[in-house]
């Protein structure tokens, strides 16, 4: 239908406008195009809360395409993200009058919480580092909290060596920050530029700040690879990706007695529900926090 090929393709580029990853525009407007094939409606205009309470329900019985069994409540979750998305979009450009979603409200699923690794994990991780480079990738994920995204964009210019401050320019969302760095962090990413990343021998990608071996940008499964070898080293059994660091890290400032809107700000969330859903923060703190 014509209806559905016209707004995903534009719904995909106001997602990318926004600042989310690939992915997550890829994954976000499948969801939608589901949704629209699954109501067959011949404008958006016509859609009702009814049609997505019907679209919820069926999504509980539809079989899992990649294999057996059903949805897990986290990906149907990932539906639902995604119609809110989408409709308060519509209704932003004027799309539609009335936002069927506004009215509705959906069970969140109980995810999983990550298991945080400790700091004393997070010590044997950088004491079993065998390059520059990988004490530098450790820090990036970790001391430094940034996401998959983040590091894959970082470039040589969005870090301050002396004035000790790492530059995300395009997060999620499209928010810019700020990132304080210690003098070991500053010092060991410096080393890093200055030593193991000069000494490459094609340098490909004159401005990505990490390197692989073929002189280009690094991947975020080529992080992904060098944390589960750091971990092996480590003898670390437990499951980590770099995400897991990045949850770490606010875990443990949290620990700290940082202030949660601190945390925040370094996370680079717009509210404080999300940063407590990437920590284990006490919901009475949250609460008294929201309220205030």
């Amino acid at each position: 239908m014509k209806i559905i090929q016209s707004y995903t393709s534009q719904f995909r580029q106001y997602l990318t406008q926004l600042g989310y990853g690939t992915s997550s525009c890829y994954m976000l407007t499948e969801c939608v195009k589901e949704f629209l094939e699954y109501a067959g409606r011949s404008t958006v205009e016509s859609i009702t809360a009814v049609h997505i309470n019907q679209f919820y329900e069926w999504l509980q019985i539809r079989p899992n395409r990649k294999r057996e069994g059903g949805l897990s409540e986290s990906y149907i979750h990932h539906h639902i993200y995604a119609l809110r998305v989408f409709f308060n979009w519509l209704e932003e450009t004027g799309e539609i009058t009335y936002n069927p979603m506004s009215v509705l409200k959906f069970k969140t699923p109980e995810s999983g919480q990550r298991e945080p690794l400790t700091q004393i994990e997070i010590k044997q991780l950088l004491e079993s580092c065998i390059s520059l480079k990988e004490t530098a990738i450790l820090h990036l994920f970790y001391s430094c909290g940034l996401r998959r995204s983040e590091g894959e964009g970082l470039n040589i210019r969005d870090i301050h060596f002396k004035k000790q401050i790492l530059y995300v320019r395009d997060g999620k969302g499209a928010r810019r920050r700020a990132i304080p760095m210690t003098a070991k962090v500053s010092h060991d990413l410096e080393s890093y530029y200055l030593h193991e990343r000069a000494a490459e021998s094609k340098v490909k990608d004159i401005e990505a700040f990490i390197l692989n071996k073929k002189g280009q940008r690094m991947s975020g499964n080529s992080y992904n690879k060098i944390l589960k070898a750091i971990l092996q080293r480590a003898e670390i059994t437990k499951e980590a990706s770099l995400h897991h660091l990045r949850h770490s890290i606010a875990t443990h400032l949290l620990e700290s007695g940082l202030e949660l809107e601190k945390v925040r700000d370094f996370l680079g969330h717009s509210h404080l529900e999300t940063t407590q859903i990437y920590t284990k923060v006490n919901e009475r703190q949250l609460n008294k926090l929201l309220s205030g």
